[in-house]
C-alpha cells in the first residue's frame, strides 16, 4: 500500500531529569521519572516510524539523543505556552510540506501505526478536514489538521480538564468536518502508568514501568500499583 499523503508530527520534550514526567516525582526520583519519558517517547517514535505517512517531524525542546530513530525531520520548539507550541510546530511543520498533519504528543506510547493511520487517511483523502483524539483526563491526545490555522489554537486553555472540549469546540464553531478517533489514556500519574503498561504490555514503557517498581515483568490485570511500596523502589 502506497503512503498516506500526510505527516506526523511529534511534540516532546527531552527526557532530562527534571524536566520531564515531574507529575512523577514522587513518587518516582526525576531520574527514574525521565526513564519513563524516555521509555514511552522511544515507543512513540517507533509507532510513528511504522505509520504509512510521508513525512515524520519531530518538535523537539531539547536535545535528540539515542532514542531518536532515523526518518525523522527535528524541529525546535517555538513559542511560550504549550498553545502556542502546538501551533508554532504546526505551522512550521506545514510549510516545509503542505499536506496535512497529524500532531500527537508523548504522553500516550500505547499509540500504534494503525491509530495514526485511522487519523491520517480522513485528512488525506479529504473526507474531514480535522481529525480529533480525547483523552480520558480531559484533554486530547492527538489533533490533525488538513491546513493548521492559529485561530484554531491559539487561545486553547491547557492542562485543563476541559481542554479537549474546549479544543473540539474551536473546531465545530469554524466548521470543520471532524473525524472522531478512540479515547486513549495520557501519562501523568503512576496509576495511569500502570493502566497504559496492562494496555501495551509489550512495549518499554511496561518494562520499564515494572523494573522501576521492581513489579514482574508483565503487568497483568490484577497488578495494581501499591504507593506504599514506591517510596522504597524510587529511593535506591
Amino acid at each position: 500500500m502506497s503512503d498516506l499523503a500526510a505527516q506526523v508530527l511529534v511534540l516532546a520534550k527531552a527526557p532530562v531529569p527534571g524536566r520531564v514526567k515531574t507529575r512523577l516525582t514522587p513518587p518516582f526520583t526525576p531520574r527514574e521519572a525521565a526513564a519513563l519519558a524516555e521509555a514511552a517517547l522511544t515507543d512513540t517514535l517507533q509507532a510513528v516510524r511504522r505509520t504509512r505517512v510521508i513525512r515524520r517531524v519531530l518538535a523537539l525542546e531539547g536535545e535528540p539523543g539515542p532514542w531518536l530513530p532515523d526518518g525523522f525531520d527535528v524541529i525546535p520548539q517555538r513559542g511560550g505556552g504549550l498553545d502556542e507550541r502546538i501551533t508554532a510546530a504546526m505551522w512550521d511543520t506545514y510549510t516545509a510540506l503542505p499536506v496535512p498533519i497529524v500532531l500527537i504528543g508523548m504522553d500516550t506510547p500505547q499509540v500504534t501505526a494503525g491509530l495514526l493511520e485511522s487519523a491520517a487517511e480522513p485528512l488525506a483523502r479529504t473526507m474531514a478536514d480535522a481529525t480529533f483524539g480525547p483523552a480520558e483526563d480531559g484533554g486530547f491526545w492527538m489533533l490533525g489538521l488538513r491546513r493548521p490555522d492559529p485561530d484554531l489554537t491559539v487561545g486553547v486553555p491547557m492542562s485543563e480538564p476541559f481542554t479537549g472540549r474546549a479544543q473540539l469546540v474551536r473546531l465545530i464553531q469554524a466548521g470543520l468536518r471532524i473525524h472522531m478517533t478512540p479515547e486513549l489514556v495520557d501519562v501523568d500519574t503512576l496509576a495511569e502508568a500502570a493502566r497504559v503498561a496492562r494496555l501495551a504490555p509489550a512495549s518499554r514503557f511496561a518494562a520499564t514501568l515494572a523494573a522501576t517498581l521492581g513489579a514482574p515483568a508483565e503487568l497483568d490485570e490484577a497488578f495494581v500499583p501499591d504507593l506504599a511500596l514506591v517510596p522504597a523502589a524510587a529511593s535506591r
